[in-house]
């Protein structure tokens, strides 16, 4: 006799958090995906009729200046979802939002989320308040750490932050990449990646960061780092 099926838990933290049946009643409606590096979600300005749960890699939200300069303000991974402006009835998106570490998940149509937000049990609202109000603090504190802190520190912060959410020690990232997410030049990345590395706390090498000492990586990150981490961890996402 052939068991029959048994889904596996989510791996995404918001769907995980789900009571069973309020995710029994979402979960026909959500389509596995896989996302490719550098595949945009949303442009700034376009309607988000979509909201994405990845179940690992990295979701970026950028900001793009006039003059071109990309510096991004948000990440999302297995904490949390993509297409926050839908869920708070905003309907577009005010930034760009693109893979930056490709990995799987699942998406699921903003009006059918929306219904299933109404009928269910209030906790579905609820997790994806959290989500958002995660997200609020983190988008907060990067602001006040791209002011004032050092870029070796910001560094070690984004780092940890990408590890957390892909829960892997090895990142696939480049430089140049690195150096247009973190606002500066990719020579004062190299510097700053080079420090790290002497300090025996990473590995890079061309398109690869490997950390090394996640403790030691605490330690040379700044404040905001455990700020965000706290949050979210309290918010029962990470």
């Amino acid at each position: 006799m052939e068991s029959p099926h048994i889904q596996q838990p989510y791996r995404n933290r918001v769907l995980a958090s789900l009571p069973a049946p309020d995710l029994a009643r979402l979960a026909p409606y959500l389509s596995p995906r896989t996302f490719k590096r550098n595949q945009t979600l949303y442009d700034a300005g376009q309607t988000v009729d979509t909201v994405y749960f990845l179940e690992d890699g990295i979701c970026s939200i950028v900001v793009t200046m006039e003059n071109g300069t990309t510096i991004e303000v948000g990440i999302i991974g297995n904490d949390g979802f993509v297409g926050l402006p839908a869920v708070l009835g905003a309907g577009h998106s005010s930034n760009r939002c693109f893979i930056q570490i490709p990995g799987t998940g699942y998406s699921v149509k903003a009006k059918i989320l929306a219904e299933q937000t109404q009928n269910g049990s209030g906790q579905l609202r609820l997790t994806l308040q959290h989500g958002a109000q995660a997200l609020f603090a983190q988008t907060a504190q990067t602001a006040a750490c791209n002011r004032v802190h050092e870029l070796e520190e910001r560094l070690a912060r984004w780092l940890l932050m990408c590890r957390d959410r892909v829960q892997a020690d090895d990142l696939n990232i480049t430089h140049e990449f690195l150096a247009m997410m973190l606002g500066t030049r990719r020579s004062s990345v190299t510097i700053a990646a080079g420090m790290l590395q002497k300090a025996g706390l990473i590995a890079h090498s061309r398109g690869l960061v490997q950390i090394k000492n996640r403790k030691g990586l605490e330690r040379a990150a700044c404040e905001c780092y455990a700020v965000i981490h706290a949050e979210y961890a309290r918010l029962g996402l990470l």
